[in-house]
């Protein structure tokens, strides 16, 4: 039995057991607010785990990927705005960044919706297989990218390896709006990529930039991107509204607590069990998805 397949059974399950002591409507809202809860607490903690910990939970309550994943885009928008009036005010981004990502994100979200609507990527049918295998895939990078995005940075910061530094530096503006149109894709299609993905290339790309700045920099662009991306399976009826409230009203209060614990949590090791898991997730995506 793969894990997607567990997974799924577990949520039914779960669902199961919190349904026969109390009414439907009202465990099933519990639940979605319990899950928004976790998910708060684990951001407010490491500052990852938004998409790549949210879409895995929906997925286990039961939900189809495109609802799970077009949710969690519009949950992701909503969530980081506010660190986006933050970093403003501290002055941490660098919107000319933002506009180059966006230049290619944006269009790129728009064009695979289009391309998944009309069944050009692939048919209809296989739909939900292709979104659970970019997010398996997308999973395992963003494991690969926690684990060694200080060792990227420190290399960056030497020009090391020079031969492809070389080429990015003398080339940042067009590295950084291909980076775009490849984030605008591989998020649209899985919800993940948007945070410490993407942190993680604009850390590499602009080595001598601060690390504040790159990521109020990465949130100023996930917001556009995550809301462009979940505007459009809301378009097709592709969003639980009701889902989005609850996990909403469970992560606010979840994140600001996770914050002020984090320096009494052992951060380095919740990371590494956080990559673990994203790395595990993944491949079991992957898996179910081939078979």
């Amino acid at each position: 039995m793969d894990i997607a397949t567990l997974a799924i059974g577990s949520g039914t399950l779960l669902d199961s057991i919190v349904g026969a002591a109390m009414p439907l409507d009202v465990s099933i809202a519990l639940s979605h607010i319990a899950a928004g809860g976790v998910v708060g607490f684990a951001i407010g903690v490491t500052g990852v785990g938004g998409g790549s910990l949210m879409t895995p939970i929906l997925l286990l309550f039961g939900y189809a990927p495109a609802v799970a994943i077009g949710t969690d885009l519009l949950y992701a928008a909503l969530t980081k705005t506010g660190g986006v009036v933050s970093h403003h005010k501290q002055q941490s981004i660098d919107w000319r960044i933002v506009g180059t990502l966006s230049a290619g994100s944006l269009p790129a979200s728009a064009l695979t919706h289009l391309a998944l609507s009309g069944g050009h990527l692939v048919s209809l049918q296989q739909s939900e297989t292709l979104l659970t295998s970019s997010l398996g895939m997308m999973l395992i990078l963003t494991a690969v990218m926690l684990w060694g995005r200080n060792i990227l940075r420190a290399n960056a910061a030497l020009g090391k390896p020079s031969l492809i530094m070389g080429v990015i530096h003398k080339n940042r503006t067009k590295t950084t709006l291909v980076m775009g149109i490849v984030l605008g894709v591989c998020v649209t299609l899985s919800s993940v990529g948007a945070g410490a993905f993407a942190a993680a290339i604009l850390m590499t790309v602009y080595a001598d930039t601060k690390s504040v700045r790159i990521v109020g920099t990465d949130i100023a662009h996930a917001v556009p991107l995550t809301l462009v991306a979940g505007l459009g399976y809301l378009f097709v009826g592709e969003v639980d509204l009701a889902l989005l409230t609850g996990l909403l009203i469970g992560s606010l209060p979840a994140i600001q607590l996770g914050a002020k614990l984090a320096h009494k949590m052992p951060e380095r090791f919740l990371r590494g069990v956080l990559i673990v898991l994203l790395g595990s997730l993944g491949v079991g995506y992957l898996i179910s998805a081939a078979c």
